[in-house]
């Protein structure tokens, strides 16, 4: 007999419903809304995801399974879920000048963002295979309409189709592993599924096959080498308030991908995968530093710089320890902090027909605009890995959740190539402090836009500082 769906599903997955409701109504809304009063959009996408978050606080913590176990309520996922938000908000409040100034000022925008949230939502709390194959999907083709949100831009139309078709193979190859997965273990379920490779055994050949597709599409999705080759081309094509979006948010939803897929549903093969991931992050390390040295924008400076702190956030994977779950969880939501600003620097920067996304165009900026310089600064140097700024404790813990192991000849890598990667970084800090100013201006955004940068920059500190309160909250997530 069929199982019947309780109130306590649905309850339990309030935030989603209302999420998905709210983009669809905007979405039809917008259709009606004049480019005059297109602020409406604006606002609307604000108060959706504040009611969204406002439901996903009230969530329990405890562990609950919804929907015959395809969908998962937990304290991993509530926090992620409340940190999109926050990311999302924080990357519509970034954007909204520069979207005016450039007319692209669209409800578009907003609404493919929102349906990209939702997908977040999803994987964070997939409790299968399946589910967790619908958010990747979700987030990802919400990613591709927003690289070519510019119809102008030839480029960013090029951006998108690179992307499109590198991510639809690299979609076929999740499918595809998942498929060889579910022949093995006869099960989508990521609880089945655990029992059962631990029951069996990780050394059984199809599912070692069926796992090295599972994370090729996973090492794509984070960007990591050598599945890297479409970041620098969509973040430099992208208009920078994609970009900002693309550098954030995502991650966290790879983040989910690879918990609950590698950690939770296929935890017991954990010799089978770390040895890859192991391979996946020190390349990532290695030639996203390496490389970023050779940029002269800053927008593919950045993209590398990703490429390489994915790489981090691999190693507290590769470990298979629970601390260093709780490690890369914590890197991932100071990556996506210290993103959010370097790109909005950026946003901030640019004016009507001019994009500050040259390193040269920062040239200057402690005469021009001190205090935001130094914004940039604190952004820069956490990102880096500088004490006392976050950035260092992230990877702090990472490292440290590797030495544990007794990998001590990759936390020894890993170290020497953050010390490759100060360089690039310190670049910036020295065109801003050090090489005079050209004639172009300061920080000309809103005094919103301006708060928000500040409240930024100085979180490098506050979450550096008081790192604390952010491990207890993971911690007590993972619960």
């Amino acid at each position: 007999m069929t199982q019947s769906l309780s109130t306590i599903d649905f309850a339990l997955a309030a935030p989603e419903i209302f999420l998905l409701t709210a983009a669809c109504v905007i979405l039809i809304a917008d259709l009606f809304i004049s480019d005059g009063y297109r602020q409406v959009s604006y606002f609307l996408s604000l108060a959706a995801l504040a009611v969204t978050a406002v439901l996903v606080a009230a969530l329990p913590g405890e562990h609950h399974r919804l929907f015959h176990g395809t969908f998962v309520s937990d304290g991993v996922a509530r926090l992620l879920k409340l940190v999109a938000c926050a990311t999302v908000a924080a990357v519509f409040l970034y954007s909204r000048d520069y979207l005016i100034r450039r007319g692209l000022f669209r409800g578009e925008y907003f609404v493919l963002a929102l349906f990209a949230t939702f997908g977040i939502f999803v994987m964070a709390s997939a409790g299968s295979l399946l589910t967790m194959y619908l958010g990747i999907e979700l987030l990802a083709l919400s990613q591709y309409a927003l690289v070519a949100f510019d119809r102008d831009s030839p480029v960013a139309a090029e951006s998108a189709m690179k992307y499109f078709v590198l991510g639809a193979i690299a979609s076929g190859s999740l499918l595809y592993g998942i498929s060889i997965i579910y022949g093995v273990t006869g099960t989508f379920d990521l609880g089945q599924l655990a029992m059962r490779v631990t029951s069996s055994g990780p050394n059984q050949i199809g599912l070692l096959f069926g796992l090295a597709f599972l994370i090729a599409g996973i090492a794509f999705k984070f960007g990591a080498v050598p599945f890297h080759m479409w970041i620098p081309d969509v973040y430099h094509g992208a208009p920078t308030s994609v970009t900002l979006f693309l550098g954030a948010a995502p991650k966290l939803g790879y983040f989910a991908l690879t918990l609950r897929v590698l950690a939770e549903g296929l935890g017991g093969a954990v010799e089978a995968w770390q040895g890859m991931l192991v391979v996946l992050a020190l390349l990532s390390i290695a030639i996203g530093n390496v490389v970023a040295v050779a940029q002269t924008n800053l927008k593919r400076m950045l993209a590398y710089s990703t490429i390489s702190n994915v790489g981090f956030i691999l190693l507290g994977f590769a470990a298979g320890t629970a601390f260093g779950y709780r490690a890369a969880m914590f890197y991932t939501i100071a990556y996506v902090v210290m993103a959010l600003g370097s790109f909005a620097m950026i946003v901030a920067l640019s004016r009507q027909g001019f994009e500050a996304d040259r390193i040269e165009d920062f040239r200057g900026l402690g005469q021009r605009s001190p205090w935001f310089a130094w914004m940039m600064l604190f952004l820069m140097v956490s990102t880096a890995g500088v004490p006392p700024f976050v950035g260092f404790f992230a990877k702090l813990y990472v490292i440290q959740a590797v030495l544990d192991v007794g990998l001590t000849w990759l936390a020894i890598a890993a170290v020497l190539f953050s010390v490759v990667g100060a360089f690039y970084y310190l670049r910036v800090v020295k065109v801003m402090f050090f090489d005079s100013p050209d004639e172009g201006g300061g920080v000309t955004a809103s005094m919103g836009l301006k708060v928000l940068l500040s409240l930024n920059g100085l979180a490098m500190i506050a979450l550096g500082v008081f790192n604390g309160a952010l491990v207890e909250a993971i911690a007590k997530s993972f619960q």
